[in-house]
């Protein structure tokens, strides 16, 4: 009995590790799973503009777009020669946009007087979901990218965290905290220890890191003079901690950056823009099992310049789908100054 007992033992041990094995977590996402997924999140259809400033001389940028009570907001970030605030706006049906005022403004005497660019924090990550957004501990929370220098991303730019009550009104967020992650760190790494840019956090339910939040970031550093994407992670909002030591994604060259995450299956979708590894700026995408490792596309842009108002960039994504549409807001620049457009899976001009 003994024996077979043993047998059974050795032979479930086996199944384990064989399941162990064979997990695709670590795995490269297959070239045919790759084009799906390009397949189902393109947007050839370009929609036009959606966001403009009223004062020209004033640039619009980094849209996050969330849902609540049945009412679509965008956070979005305006550079007037000062630096970055960032600006909250509501639309009904995703293509006529109102804005609602400031919710970042400058300070004085502060760690980030002159810049403060936010993105909005835990938004429900399901492709097709409902794209809500967390409160966690009573709070709606957003990174930003924070600085005292006046200028455009001017001096040394640091990841910071704000907090607020509401997540609907043009309120003020509380931004009374130390930064998160400066290049002035002691754990900074070779490729983020000059400056760090824009943030994404989300909520990793399945806790493949260990952690359940996740931060993606791009930064460059003073021999990598070039920007790349780094992940951080947290356990509670507050603390964060640099996770691995090298990029998730780069290309040696130019930029990839402003990462957004959905998950489409078992498989997440990290959409990111790059810039002047070839000419121009570009949409991209990379896919992963595990938040962690993640296979690059090789393709098409999966969105490029075509137009007029997006002929110089088109680049800094946020993408969803609603309603069996894929919606593609990304920053344009062009005979329209810097603006945010839409293109769509679909032909919503006709």
């Amino acid at each position: 009995m003994k024996n077979i007992l043993l047998l059974v033992a050795v032979a479930a041990i086996s199944l384990i590790g064989c399941n162990q094995i064979n997990t695709p977590l670590n795995k490269v996402v297959p070239q045919v799973e790759m084009e799906k997924i390009f397949n189902e999140i393109k947007t050839p259809f370009k929609y036009g503009v959606v966001v403009q400033h009223p004062d020209s001389t004033k640039m619009v940028d980094s849209p996050t777009i969330f849902r609540k009570n049945d009412i679509w907001y965008m956070t979005y970030i305006v550079f007037d020669g000062q630096g970055y605030e960032t600006w909250l706006s509501e639309s009904d049906d995703l293509l006529n946009w109102e804005s609602k005022g400031k919710i970042l403004s400058f300070t004085e005497n502060t760690w980030d007087a002159n810049q403060k660019a936010g993105y909005v924090s835990l938004i429900n990550t399901d492709w097709g979901g409902d794209y809500t957004v967390e409160n966690y501990q009573d709070k709606y929370w957003m990174t930003y990218l924070g600085g005292n220098t006046a200028g455009y991303e001017s001096g040394t730019l640091k990841i910071g965290l704000a907090n607020s009550t509401s997540l609907t009104e043009a309120d003020e967020w509380n931004t009374n905290n130390p930064p998160l992650l400066s290049p002035e760190d002691e754990d900074v790494r070779w490729f983020e220890n000059k400056t760090i840019y824009k943030s994404l956090v989300i909520r990793d339910s399945s806790k493949h890191t260990g952690h359940p939040f996740v931060m993606y970031y791009n930064a460059k550093g003073d021999t990598a003079n070039y920007e790349s994407i780094a992940m951080a992670v947290s356990d509670d909002m507050v603390r964060w901690k640099r996770y691995g030591e090298n990029p998730v994604i780069t290309r040696g060259k130019g930029i990839c950056g402003d990462a957004q995450i959905a998950k489409i299956g078992d498989i997440y979708v990290m959409f990111y823009f790059g810039a002047f590894w070839k000419p121009g700026a570009f949409e991209r995408f990379a896919c992963s099992y595990n938040l962690i490792n993640w296979t690059d596309w090789e393709g098409e842009d999966l969105l490029a310049s075509s137009e007029e108002y997006d002929k110089k960039y088109a680049h800094k994504p946020w993408v969803i789908k609603w309603n069996g549409v894929v919606y593609h807001f990304y920053n344009a620049v062009g005979n329209s100054g810097r603006v945010i457009a839409l293109a769509t899976s679909k032909d919503l001009t006709k």
